[in-house]
């Protein structure tokens, strides 16, 4: 779902993007040993417009939250879980869905302010916040 959503958008990311003039190879890494899971669109999404625009994500970043076919963004499940394994693999900033801002309170203080937090509304906003585009 995220590769159809790249090929209907990526013009909204580069006006010069040719999909179709790329091969793409995205390897996952499932960091809660759950087995696949279809959470994975936005990821997909920022990974696939990173490599169209040969722009790497920022380091120690993790970008939370998943869309649907229509790029309509899907809240956070599980936040501080999330978070916490999120920590435990080494991140220090997350990219996270204005749909999670009232998940926040549930999230312990100590857990929260060990990351540099940053905020997306949509598909697009996450990919250039990600990538460290203005």
């Amino acid at each position: 779902m995220g590769f159809d959503f790249f090929k209907a958008n990526a013009t909204s990311i580069s006006v010069s993007a040719k999909t179709g003039d790329h091969n793409y190879h995205l390897h996952v890494i499932e960091l809660h040993n759950t087995g696949p899971t279809n959470a994975m669109t936005l990821s997909a999404f920022v990974a696939l417009c990173s490599a169209l625009l040969a722009k790497p994500v920022q380091s120690q970043l993790v970008v939370l939250g998943t869309m649907s076919l229509g790029g309509s963004i899907v809240p956070v499940q599980n936040l501080a879980e999330t978070l916490q394994v999120a920590f435990d693999a080494g991140a220090k900033r997350i990219l996270l869905p204005m749909a999670s801002v009232s998940d926040i309170p549930s999230i312990p203080g100590e857990l929260f302010a060990k990351f540099q937090t940053s905020f997306y509304a949509d598909p697009k906003d996450a990919v250039f916040k990600a990538l460290g585009v203005e």
